[in-house]
């Protein structure tokens, strides 16, 4: 199929799901599997040093991190429709778990380890059920300045602790972001200078590199060249803080055992994390698919991340989310299907089983600067920026999103941001455009406004467009808007245009009837036009078009009107 231009037309990408097959190396042929087996090493390469942080950052020990990419990634990679989207946990996610569980058991504890193990299986029973409930459109209630402002708190708090790791100073990574920027400021006398020194070299490798060869996993180069210096130096023996003795094997199957109180108490906080990794992970698989000219599942996604979190519930792991950046590694690097995914949980068990005492002299300060680089985009600062230029409110959403999960926690943020949210869209349906139109259907003047409306393109006749469905916020702004529509043209025939109204709720029946009330007060005569098949029947159901006359256009309803009202 071409279009008028001659090039390609693209592929439809919205398919139904019942006929999208899944395949989980559709895509793989043997032209691209030498390229999409090099994009597996590079993302094996930025997976474990991120995920190593990203487990300290949750206050679990390094192995949850790596252990979170082996059986839940091969799960995971094995049920999605999506061909790139990267699964994993990423700093949203552990920032989430460390906040959630931080005042419920001891950082690193064996309970503290426990509740992180919970709280991923009741998240992917989450997932299940909104699967099988069809529920994925609930991820649409994630605004892009809610996500913005959501992760952008996490990121900032995310950041203040990267920061200090890369200082040496000592701060409690698991308390409230004012204690740990007061930490941090109060810390600087013990700034440690070896530190400092490795965080500096790490910086200027990591973005450095990206500026002379964007394809070489600079995170892992850093690890390597960071480890070899600390080593050589004893820099251990002048303060430096390592990664220490990682536990050697592969995950093991397990199941948490605590209290029910216990599990309950999690609920609310895997409640945040499915609905933030649904709002982000179906946004990004579907952004690629419509790239890249290939169908995705949105509940298939659902159930695709409901398996991976149950996989890293009994494994070791923690909450498994999406990852923006690395799925955007992965699409740079040329990779079009889950084979890196399944190469990289393939690495990570080999390191786990044979390797893990390469990683113990590896140098928290180089952990830090490469987590820090990968969630100062997570900011959002350009976003934000761009909100306030275009929506104020929008940015407003967003600014008290950050402040929210900044200072009162994630899922006090989230909650916050919900209800702006809604507020926002009640706003602006409560302000719909309800317009005049002329016998073409071209719209005249609008009638929110104070001043009466143009004249009707027929005497006696006014035809009136709402251009929204008919519900609670707008319903009385609509009754108003007739009347002085009405009233201005002393009709005596009015023509309600149909086309856009997509639902009346039981205010806006309410509001119909005290309309259709006054119209006979005055004797004029109500007339619908272009009504939809299934609003029909709701008004049928509600009892709102008895005497009612129905038209099959404007045009024909002026014209059966014009001669009575001359």
């Amino acid at each position: 199929m071409t279009t008028n231009s001659g090039s390609p037309a693209p592929r439809d990408t919205a398919a139904p799901e019942s006929r999208v097959r899944i395949r989980p190396l559709a895509g793989l042929t043997a032209k691209n599997a030498v390229r999409e087996i090099l994009a597996g090493v590079t993302l094996l390469a930025i997976a474990v040093p991120l995920n190593i942080g990203y487990a300290q950052i949750a206050g679990l020990p390094p192995t949850a991190g790596l252990y979170a990419l082996v059986v839940p990634a091969i799960l995971y990679a094995l049920t999605v429709s999506s061909r790139q989207l990267v699964a994993s946990p990423d700093a949203a996610a552990a920032a989430l778990v460390a906040s959630s569980l931080g005042g419920l058991a001891v950082a690193g504890g064996k309970d503290y380890i426990t509740l992180a193990l919970a709280q991923a299986l009741i998240g992917g029973v989450l997932f299940l059920l909104c699967s099988f409930f069809k529920l994925g459109f609930l991820a649409n209630f994630l605004s892009k300045p809610i996500l913005i402002g959501f992760v952008g708190g996490l990121a900032l708090d995310i950041l203040v602790s990267q920061v200090a790791k890369m200082l040496g100073v000592k701060i409690d990574s698991g308390g409230e972001f004012v204690d740990k920027l007061g930490g941090l400021f109060g810390g600087l006398v013990t700034l440690n200078g070896w530190s400092l020194l490795i965080s500096i070299g790490a910086l200027i490798v990591l973005l450095g590199g990206r500026r002379i060869a964007r394809a070489v996993p600079w995170a892992l180069v850093v690890l390597i060249v960071g480890t070899i210096v600390v080593v050589l130096t004893h820099a251990q023996k002048a303060g430096v803080s390592v990664l220490g003795k990682v536990e050697a094997g592969p995950p093991t199957f397990t199941w948490p055992v605590i209290a029910w109180t216990e599990w309950l108490t999690l609920i609310p906080s895997a409640i945040a994390l499915t609905l933030v990794t649904m709002g982000e992970g179906l946004l990004v698989s579907r952004s690629y698919g419509e790239k890249r000219g290939y169908p995705t599942r949105p509940n298939r996604e659902l159930f695709a991340f409901g398996v991976a979190n149950l996989g890293a519930g009994v494994t070791g792991g923690f909450t498994v989310g999406s990852s923006t950046s690395r799925t955007a590694a992965m699409d740079q690097a040329g990779s079009r299907t889950q084979l890196p995914t399944l190469i990289t949980a393939v690495g990570t068990l080999a390191l786990l089983i044979f390797g893990t005492a390469l990683l113990e002299d590896i140098p928290s300060p180089a952990i830090g600067a490469i987590v820090a680089v990968a969630v100062v985009p997570l900011l959002g600062i350009p976003d934000l920026i761009s909100l306030w230029k275009q929506d104020r409110f929008e940015f407003v959403i967003a600014a008290a999103c950050f402040l929210g999960s900044l200072l009162l926690g994630p899922i006090a943020g989230i909650v916050i941001a919900f209800v702006l949210a809604v507020i926002n869209v009640t706003r602006r349906a409560a302000n719909p455009a309800i317009d005049t139109l002329a016998a073409d259907g071209d719209p005249g003047s609008s009638l929110l406004d104070e001043a009466p409306p143009g004249e009707p393109t027929a005497p006696g006749v006014v035809v009136i467009r709402l251009a929204a469905p008919l519900f609670f916020a707008n319903s009385s702004p609509f009754e108003q808007a007739v009347k002085r529509a009405v009233r201005a043209a002393d009709a005596k025939h009015l023509v309600l245009d149909m086309e856009a109204v997509t639902d009346v709720d039981v205010t806006g029946a309410d509001a119909w009837r005290a309309l259709r009330e006054w119209l006979e007060s005055r004797n004029t005569d109500l007339g619908l036009t272009r009504l939809r098949p299934g609003l029909r029947e709701r008004l049928q159901h509600l009892e709102l078009i008895d005497g009612v006359t129905i038209y099959d256009t404007n045009r024909s309803a002026l014209q059966a009107l014009a001669p009575s009202a001359t």
